[in-house]
């Protein structure tokens, strides 16, 4: 597996900018507060280093919003808003 197929779940976070820094998305992920699924199984994601893959859905509040969105990219670095909005896709209820 190489890093253009999968990403720790802090870094993809902070790449995604959804957190300032990588230590508070590992932390917010070390309070099991992000639910993910693959595959149809859904659970916790319980580590900051579990690894994340393309087509995984990721569940989670953060600043008094609810974000479903479904992992599209990985990136290469934590680019400006518009390369990190080409991260993910919002999942529509």
């Amino acid at each position: 597996m190489s890093d253009a197929d999968s990403c720790r779940a802090d870094v993809w976070l902070w790449r995604a900018r959804f957190f300032k820094t990588r230590s508070m998305a590992a932390r917010f992920v070390d309070e099991g507060r992000i639910r993910l699924t693959r595959g149809g199984v859904e659970g916790r994601l319980d580590k900051p280093s579990r690894i994340l893959k393309a087509g995984d859905a990721l569940l989670f509040a953060l600043g008094g919003r609810l974000f479903a969105l479904r992992v599209e990219a990985f990136g290469e670095r934590r680019g400006p808003p518009g390369e990190a909005r080409a991260l993910y896709a919002l999942i529509e209820d």
